[in-house]
């Protein structure tokens, strides 16, 4: 076969391609909820329990599929869970209420649960130690190149045909991601079409031994997951509101109509994806220009896109629709960089064969705090209105920093060689 270089990075693509349907299928409900409220009669309350029932299954399920995809190999794992999230992302189109919707909603949570920690692996297992946090910044940025591409797409097709066709669309982008991955994918040590140099570049730096068997009760154990644990709880609530609330809130609170939302649904996403690449590139930086180690140049990272995400917590004092559109990219570019760099940190800190258990462990705890939060939206939204929800979000992530900070921050470890500017990402 054909040898290619500079592999890694289709590998990268090909992942982060994965990320963008994950995100297009798990972003359609939200784009059309406004919709959905009038079609199938459910309140504010019940649209709280169908995300909440979502965010349930997906939080209870990622350290299986972690660990799953662990045992069974990134090949195999990626494409099964692949098939069955595009699989219940068009079952929803034969929703006929509330109930039936949050089952169908429950499922795609099972089956998408494996998505980022199966991003986690790639990076891992593709990229040596000086430029994972540019590969899970890329991979990452998939998320919010998805949510991008769902307003307007989801919206065109529910207005030209129906909001169940949209459903039915977007889910089969999951069906053929699963037998694409399955074709394509191979590990650095199987792929005919890897040079060795780029093997070896990969390899840099990373010791050679026979690996144990991935251990959930290793991870769980360790100080160091349960402070990435606990700043995944506190800072995924902002981007689960970002995915979910803001259509219902601009509709609902801001009078858009859904059709102007599609106008300026976009513009959070795409500031979530400045976020995602300048996160890859930020530690690096930190760690030439300051002499910082490795895993405190993240957390110097975390710590800006924690300050970053002010920008929510002021919505509440502009009457302009587009302003409060504008805050919301702010918090999606600080909630993208901050994100980027936990998933890092996962990278950095676990072995190769416990780093999709670890991601999903920690997505669990992530999830959960969505979770809380969706229904707490829910219960209050209608009695103190969304703003003063809008500000806790900021609050939570910068006590997500200060929680990394103390845990994993590594103190009188600066004084390193940092590692160099990544120019591993265009040469071999």
């Amino acid at each position: 076969m054909k040898i290619v270089r500079g592999l890694r990075w289709k590998v990268l693509a090909l992942i982060m391609l994965g990320t963008i349907i994950n995100y297009i299928d798990r972003n359609t409900l939200g784009i059309l909820a406004p919709m959905l409220k009038e079609e199938l009669h459910f309140t504010t309350e019940q649209y709280s329990y169908i995300v909440s029932v979502f965010q349930l299954c997906y939080s209870l399920m990622q350290p299986i599929a972690g660990y799953v995809t662990d045992l069974i190999g990134l090949k195999f794992g990626y494409a099964m869970f692949a098939f069955v999230w595009g699989s219940a992302a068009a079952l929803h189109a034969f929703s006929g209420g509330w109930q039936s919707m949050a089952f169908f909603r429950g499922l795609l949570g099972i089956s998408e649960a494996a998505a980022m920690p199966s991003g986690a692996k790639t990076a891992t297992l593709w990229f040596p130690a000086k430029e994972r946090s540019i590969a899970t910044g890329w991979f990452n940025t998939g998320s919010s190149v998805g949510a991008m591409i769902a307003p307007p797409l989801v919206i065109w097709l529910s207005v030209t045909w129906s909001w169940q066709i949209a459903f039915v669309v977007t889910g089969l982008l999951g069906v053929g991601l699963s037998m694409l991955w399955l074709a394509l994918y191979r590990n650095p040590e199987n792929h005919p079409r890897l040079t060795k140099e780029e093997h070896a570049y990969i390899l840099d730096g990373q010791e050679q031994v026979q690996l144990p068997k991935p251990s959930m009760k290793r991870v769980v154990t360790m100080r160091k997951f349960w402070g990435i644990a606990a700043a995944r709880f506190l800072t995924e609530p902002a981007w689960q509101t970002f995915s979910f609330w803001i259509p219902l809130y601009m509709v609902s609170t801001r009078g858009m109509d859904i059709k102007q939302f599609a106008l300026f649904a976009w513009l959070p996403f795409l500031f979530a994806d400045i976020g995602c690449v300048l996160s890859g590139y930020l530690s690096p930086f930190f760690a030439k220009r300051f002499r910082m180690s490795l895993v405190n140049s993240r957390i110097a990272g975390i710590g800006i896109g924690a300050v970053c995400m002010i920008g929510p917590a002021l919505i509440g004092l502009t009457s302009s629709p587009i302003t409060a559109i504008f805050l919301f990219s702010v918090g999606a570019f600080a909630h993208q960089m901050l994100s980027s760099l936990l998933y890092a940190l996962v990278t950095d800190t676990f072995e190769k064969q416990d780093v999709a258990t670890a991601t999903g462990f920690g997505g669990m705890a992530g999830y959960m705090g969505g979770m809380i939060f969706s229904l707490i939206i829910g219960q209050l939204a209608s009695t103190i209105g969304y703003e003063p929800l809008f500000v806790c979000l900021s609050v939570f992530d910068i006590t997500a920093f200060i929680v990394v900070l103390v845990v994993l921050g590594q103190w009188g470890r600066n004084k390193v060689t940092p590692p160099a500017m990544p120019s591993g990402a265009h040469a071999d």
